[in-house]
């Protein structure tokens, strides 16, 4: 029997921002990377904004929890944050600090910088409480062990420069990683999404990879990624306004958010970014230039 395929509603409901681009707290600007945890708050890099913001479930406005002392590189400020996610043993939030090309952690409003000199665009954890970074300039996905943050890092995606064979990566944005430390790599220039098992030499095209375009076995800048209990890989189609869902294996993707033109509807997307699932599976994106966080019910 084949496992049956979740869908979601098409008309996706506000959960956080949609009030318009702005500094308040029910606004948002251009938001990017997002984290969901198991009480369904949303946490939103409000890039241009220069914060991490905390919606509570079914809140009116979000909670600042990060930066929000404008643009610029003192400990306590932000500069076009990129991605967040939610330490869950220790309740801390990264931050891939993109405009201050660094990682910088976040706990009790005290900050410690991780990683230096590194222009993160990506975060993801592993059940181990690895930190795996990518490096939108260096084109690569580095990994580091929890605490351990004063050396190298160790390439786990890329790393032989930027282009378009197998080994290389070409502008790396948002990643995952599943169960087996396979690293999921949204290959934005590239118009592909790789996956790259633990110790590989080179990565497997699991969607896109057949030039930029708007045809159902082509991506247009992939932005965010994640894979589901299935091995299903969701990828942020960015500027083809669509969310898709793809096999690993199969020539061509679906269509299961977006996909009805650039717009602000509820079933339509403005440059997706980040999207993440929650406990239930309801989908979530970060609807960019409608300086919004959508989300998907799951039809049960």
């Amino acid at each position: 029997m084949e496992p049956k395929l979740n869908k979601w509603k098409r008309n996706g409901i506000t959960v956080a921002g949609g009030n318009g681009q702005g500094h308040e707290l029910n606004q948002l600007i251009n938001p990017q990377g997002i984290s969901i945890d198991k009480e369904k708050n949303i946490f939103v890099a409000d890039s241009t904004n220069h914060r991490i913001v905390e919606w509570k479930y079914n809140a009116k406005e979000g909670q600042i929890i990060a930066g929000g002392n404008g643009e610029g590189n003192r400990m306590d400020q932000l500069d076009e944050p990129t991605d967040v996610i939610v330490d869950q043993q220790d309740h801390s939030i990264i931050i891939a600090d993109y405009g201050n090309i660094r990682v910088i952690q976040w706990l009790n409003q005290n900050q410690q910088i991780l990683i230096h000199y590194i222009y993160c665009y990506g975060l993801a954890m592993d059940k181990y409480g690895f930190l795996y970074v990518s490096d939108h300039l260096e084109n690569e996905v580095r990994r580091w062990k929890m605490g351990e943050y004063n050396n190298e890092g160790v390439v786990v995606a890329g790393g032989s420069g930027k282009g378009d064979q197998l080994n290389q990566l070409d502008r790396p944005t948002f990643i995952f990683v599943d169960e087996d430390q396979s690293v999921y790599v949204s290959d934005c220039h590239n118009h592909r999404v790789m996956k790259w098992r633990k110790d590989a030499k080179e990565g497997t095209i699991v969607a896109g990879g057949n030039g930029e375009g708007r045809n159902l076995n082509q991506l247009y800048y992939p932005e965010g990624v994640t894979v589901d209990d299935l091995g299903k890989i969701y990828v942020a189609d960015c500027w083809n306004h669509r969310g898709m869902r793809w096999y690993e294996g199969k020539e061509e993707g679906e269509i299961v958010v977006g996909g009805n033109g650039q717009g602000s509807q509820s079933n339509q997307l403005n440059h997706p970014m980040g999207l993440s699932f929650d406990e239930e599976r309801n989908l979530y994106v970060a609807d960019r230039y409608n300086h919004r966080i959508q989300k998907f019910e799951i039809i049960l």
